[in-house]
Order: C-alpha cells, then sequence, then structure tokens
C-alpha cells in the first residue's frame, strides 16, 4: 500500500484537510505557548522532546524505504505524542490558551 495525497483527501476528506491546514497556525501558537507556560509541567514538555528525537534521530519503527509506512509510523508518533502532550497538561491551562487564540490574543 502506498501513500498519495490523493489518498489521504479520499480517505480524510477535502473538507478535513482544509480544516487541518486553516488550523495549523493555531495549533503551533497552543503548543508554544504551553511550552513556555510555567503552570505546565515538566513532564509533558519531555514528550514533545522524545517526539522531536524520534523525529530527529534516524532509528524508525518502519524504515523509510516502505514506501507509504515508512511515513506513516512518523505522522502517528507526531499525532499521539502531540495528543498525548495535550492530555498532560493542565486542562484550564489548556482551555485558557485556546480561548486566548480564539480571541485573537
Amino acid at each position: 500500500m502506498s501513500w498519495s495525497p490523493i489518498i489521504f483527501l479520499r480517505r480524510f476528506g477535502l473538507r478535513r484537510a482544509i480544516q487541518l491546514v486553516a488550523y495549523f497556525p493555531s495549533f503551533v501558537k497552543l503548543f508554544t505557548r504551553l511550552v513556555k507556560d510555567p503552570r505546565v509541567a515538566l513532564g509533558p514538555k519531555l514528550v514533545l522532546v522524545g517526539v522531536l528525537a524520534y523525529l530527529v534521530f534516524p532509528a524508525d519503527l518502519l524504515p523509510d524505504l516502505l514506501l507509504g509506512l515508512g511515513q506513516l509510523d512518523d505522522v502517528v508518533v507526531i499525532y499521539l505524542g502531540l495528543k498525548f502532550f495535550l492530555r498532560l497538561c493542565p486542562k484550564e491551562v489548556v482551555q485558557e490558551h485556546v480561548q486566548s487564540i480564539a480571541a485573537g490574543h
């Protein structure tokens, strides 16, 4: 099974793909603010460091030579790592930053 943008759009949906791209700057702001926020403990921040280390180092769960699958494991690690980071952050702090970004601050 190979990965291509067309297959991604068919499975994920054009509307959801456009929403993801449109919200990307807000996600970057949210994660940046949470990393800088002193109310977020060191543990969640280390999760992000682990995700970045996984992406930087050449060792993969699945080799990138396997077209599609090699890149898929990177996407899964990023997704699960970011999701785990958000779950470890205090909910009220995350909510405060989401509301602030939504208000344009």
